[in-house]
């Protein structure tokens, strides 16, 4: 064993269980403590500003500077008070993470000293260096300046010793270069398109809220394994790697016992996410070895995306302190269950009314079906955008493989619903009677009740219904939640208006409001039924019928992203509000030149690894093989020694065969990226890496994993799967 790993795998095997010691404190003394909410606004604004403050967030109206000004200055008290010495506009560049600049809060006193200062220009806004995010073309080099803007629906909070402050950011002539501010314009789109929906059933809305229970998926590896690891240190997953006799095959991991150890720096990540008004609820053992799974209460949509994306940085932090890694790559172990990050997504009115729900009344349920319909009929529109919103070069590895959903999507309805759109489909109205466990009668006066049941969930499905919201699976645990809410607020925006507006035509013309809403309903699921799917995603058969009905079922990473510049997207973000083409253009760029970069540097981490860590180590196990065939040779007979030695024989021969075709696709694969690195079009460039560079990836881990199996293990030089995926 290679003295690295010798000692990795050592210093894993003697960590000690740890006691898992109970909180000093319970939830409610601390929760929300490092926040600067509605409570701590109350204690340390003035009556006036805090009422302005209020009113602004909850009814989406400007502030005024002199109420920022008094905002920033009971900000700044509440800060220092807790031992703030700095604060940042905390933002979401289009890398897919979030980015912090910080400042203290002096200035000068104009007497040779400082004071702290802190004034509503600072916080309200900010000018970053935008030059060396990713921005598609949008800005030169040379054009360095961006906005990053206060978002008041997104509270501050604190932390370490820095006052963090949730930002927009935008380009210095208008663009968007984050995720935050498309994700805003997105939540107002469905929010106006969805009112203007529900006030035919309820004159009193004002606001329909979207929401977000995001479930974080994750894998954990001890420290000093995960040192010992080049390719997971450099990609967050292992590019080699044979699997281990045992992994999820018994199933004994799935909501087992968790490990003393683990329980331990869950603990400590929950006590710090309630500091953070992160409302962490549940944590639990996933399929896979080493995998775990966190879910807070849901929240709107915009703060669990921040708290999402803070809680991702938390986790981080708080695995070092246990000597824990924390892997969000979605398939960091091949042959096992790779991450997702289920968004679950639903509407809400600002009275409390979920528009997902089936209800006690004809009304409610009539409400219920028009709202499934418009979400089916959005699906079924942009399925391939919706694809291309969830897609990245490591979220590829994840789709259609080992629980995960596939790389088509479909909505799953369930027994209950797919019986009940069935019947609406045919008019026939006698058979819309379904056993089950919920009463629904829609406000048709020619249905009788009905009854939903409580289906059970689809785990190949993409977008599923789950009785009173949609869980968007095919999301990835290293995504911005953003990416693909984007997309699917504002599609469901898009069909919500041109609902209205077919719903408004019927009225113009004497038609009653219940049989109009009927009607569009029952068109919009016509249209959408290639959409509804509840059968086994994981098929060879479904790809083929997939196809028939006309469903995007392409395969290719950069090709998907082809989606957001069709004509049906474009116009569709344009009319929304969302996007302009030029910002789509853009993103697009961003997409490919991301992809490109992932695999380039997976890539040039293999054929380093390749190269200068497994074949020496190949070449070593050989040579003590040809040794031993010698002393066999030199000891007996030639008969004898030929059959004596026969195994070594092969095995040396095979070690060979193995050894060259490692390095001759090392070679291949330098000579294909070095053609695909002259490409100009990000576009095609992707698609060079994707089709000529990935593939041999995986050609090479196969007879990389084949020498694990033969090379003596003391000789093998990195931890093997064994070791990574058993937490001690």
């Amino acid at each position: 064993m290679s003295d690295l790993r010798f000692k990795s795998v050592m210093e894993a095997s003697t960590r000690k269980a740890v006691k898992v010691e109970k909180p000093e404190k319970r939830v409610e003394q601390y929760y929300a403590e490092k926040v600067f909410n509605r409570q701590k606004m109350f204690q340390y604004l003035p009556a006036k500003a805090y009422e302005a403050l209020v009113d602004a967030i909850d009814n989406k109206k400007p502030l005024s500077r002199e109420v920022a000004d008094s905002v920033a200055d009971g900000m700044k008290r509440w800060a220092l008070d807790n031992g703030v010495t700095h604060y940042t506009h905390w933002f979401q560049p289009m890398t897919g993470g979030t980015a912090e600049k910080h400042d203290s809060f002096i200035d000068h006193d104009g007497k040779g000293s400082v004071i702290e200062n802190f004034s509503g220009k600072l916080l309200v806004q900010q000018e970053p260096d935008a030059s060396s995010f990713p921005n598609g073309g949008i800005r030169n080099t040379f054009e360095a300046r961006g906005y990053s803007a206060w978002d008041i629906s997104s509270p501050a909070f604190i932390v370490g010793t820095t006052l963090c402050i949730p930002t927009i950011f935008i380009s210095y002539t208008g663009e968007s270069l984050d995720y935050k501010t498309p994700f805003l314009k997105a939540l107002n789109a469905v929010d106006k398109a969805a009112t203007r929906v529900a006030k035919y059933f309820d004159p009193n809305v004002k606001h329909v809220i979207s929401y977000l229970g995001w479930e974080q998926e994750y894998f954990l590896v001890d420290e000093a394994l995960f040192a010992a690891r080049p390719d997971l240190t450099m990609t967050g997953r292992t590019l080699m790697g044979h699997e281990s006799a045992k992994n999820q095959q018994l199933e004994d991991h799935y909501f087992g016992s968790i490990p003393s150890r683990v329980e331990a720096f869950m603990l400590d990540l929950e006590i710090e996410s309630h500091k953070l008004g992160i409302p962490v609820k549940t944590r639990h053992n996933e399929v896979a070895p080493n995998q775990f799974e966190l879910a807070p209460i849901y929240e709107e949509a915009n703060l669990a995306n921040d708290h999402n994306l803070l809680i991702m940085t938390v986790m981080n932090e708080v695995a070092r302190k246990h000597n824990f890694r924390v892997l969000f790559h979605e398939k960091p172990f091949a042959g096992v269950n790779g991450s997702g990050k289920h968004n679950n997504w639903s509407l809400g009115t600002d009275n409390g009314k979920q528009l997902f729900s089936p209800g006690k009344t004809p009304h409610d349920n009539l409400e219920f079906l028009v709202f499934l319909s418009n979400v089916m009929n959005a699906v079924h529109k942009h399925n391939a955008l919706l694809k291309a919103s969830i897609m990245s070069a490591t979220n590829s590895h994840r789709l259609g493989a080992n629980e995960a959903p596939p790389a088509i999507i479909s909505m799953f309805l369930g027994s209950g619903v797919s019986g009940l759109l069935d019947s609406i489909e045919k008019n026939d109205y006698e058979a819309m009677k379904v056993q089950g466990k919920e009463g629904l009668t829609l406000g048709v006066s020619q249905i009788p009740e009905i009854f939903l049941d409580n289906t059970d969930r689809n785990r190949t499905s993409p977008f599923a219904f789950t009785g009173n919201r949609f869980e968007y699976r095919a999301v990835g645990s290293s995504a911005n939640c953003a990416t693909a809410l984007i997309a699917l607020n504002a599609a469901v925006a898009y069909e919500l208006e041109d609902f209205a507006d077919r719903v408004d035509a019927r009225l113009k013309k004497g038609e009653q409001l219940e049989k109009a809403l009927f009607a569009e309903a029952r068109e919009n699921i016509l249209k959408s039924r290639p959409i509804h799917f509840d059968g086994n995603g994981y098929s060879d058969e479904w790809v083929v019928e997939a196809q028939d009905r006309g469903l995007d079922t392409e395969s290719s990473a950069p090709l998907m992203f082809d989606a957001y510049l069709y004509d049906s997207s474009v116009e569709m973000f344009e009319k929304m509000g969302i996007f302009s083409k030029k910002e789509l253009i853009a993103r697009n760029e961003v997409k490919w030149e991301m992809y490109t970069k992932k695999v380039q540097i997976e890539s040039r981490v293999l054929g380093d690894l390749a190269i200068n860590h497994i074949i020496p180590a190949a070449v070593n196990y050989q040579g003590r093989l040809l040794d031993n065939l010698y002393k066999i040779n030199q000891l007996f007979p030639t008969d004898k020694a030929q059959k004596i030695g026969n195994a070594d024989y092969d095995s040396v021969e095979k070690i060979s065969d193995h050894i060259n075709q490692v390095r001759d696709l090392v070679k291949e694969m330098i000579e294909n990226r070095k053609k695909a690195n002259v490409i100009e079009s990000q576009r095609d460039k992707a698609i060079a890496y994707h089709d000529s560079v990935a593939p041999l990836m995986e050609k090479i881990r196969y007879h990389i994993d084949h020498l694990e199996l033969m090379v003596d293990n003391e000789i093998w030089p990195l931890p093997k799967y064994r070791e990574l995926l058993f937490i001690r």
